[in-house]
């Protein structure tokens, strides 16, 4: 069974909404190890419609141009991309397929499938939610940057219910950005100020 790994750029305020406009400066050699660990080295990806549009946008010509980052570039253009989407799309970037039938089903499937290593998500922060919720998303990324950006769609909307997670490991940036990777959790058992207040001190 292959595992899910998601990776977002999230503010302290919790926005993932255009993080072009303010995570650069953030950007070090820590999150570059860190992005091509979780996404770089992956041969699957996993992509909601705006992020693959908005990659294809831009790494086809990154690769083609050669650059510092054209072996990175390369190495997403390599990888099988599945889109997901609910209308019938047209790609020109190579090893691109759109995911068919119901998202959740196909993706349990797809997780059967053999491979050498982690599908990996970028953004995508709909899709990230629905696997979430649904228990298919094994491991959540979040790179929490030092900043409260304060305006913009933020990773988490209202629902019904809570999604219990558990940390899995920590790692701070020199940046200051936190690198926080979560996984699915059992519920907590009930509790209240009665119990809390047992771990008070005095």
């Amino acid at each position: 069974m292959r595992t899910i790994t998601a990776g977002l750029f999230i503010s302290l305020d919790g926005v993932i909404e255009d993080p072009q406009d303010w995570h650069f400066p953030y950007f070090d050699d820590d999150m570059g190890e860190a992005v091509g660990a979780q996404l770089g080295s992956a041969d699957t990806l996993l992509l909601g419609r705006a992020t693959y549009d908005s990659f294809a946008g831009a790494w086809p010509e990154r690769e083609a141009a050669g650059g510092e980052d054209a072996v990175f570039a390369k190495q997403l253009g390599d990888a099988r991309k599945i889109v997901v989407s609910h209308q019938d799309l047209e790609f020109s970037w190579r090893n691109s397929e759109q995911l068919q039938g119901d998202l959740l089903e196909a993706v349990a499937e797809l997780k059967r499938q053999p491979g050498a290593t982690s599908i990996a998500m970028s953004g995508s922060p709909s899709v990230v939610r629905q696997l979430l919720a649904a228990g298919l998303l094994d491991e959540l990324h979040l790179f929490v940057h030092p900043i409260v950006v304060r305006k913009g769609a933020k990773l988490f909307d209202e629902g019904e219910a809570a999604i219990p997670l558990r940390l899995v490991s920590s790692k701070s940036f020199s940046s200051g950005v936190m690198h926080l990777v979560y996984t699915s959790a059992e519920p907590a058992a009930a509790a209240g100020y009665d119990e809390a207040k047992t771990h008070l001190p005095g």
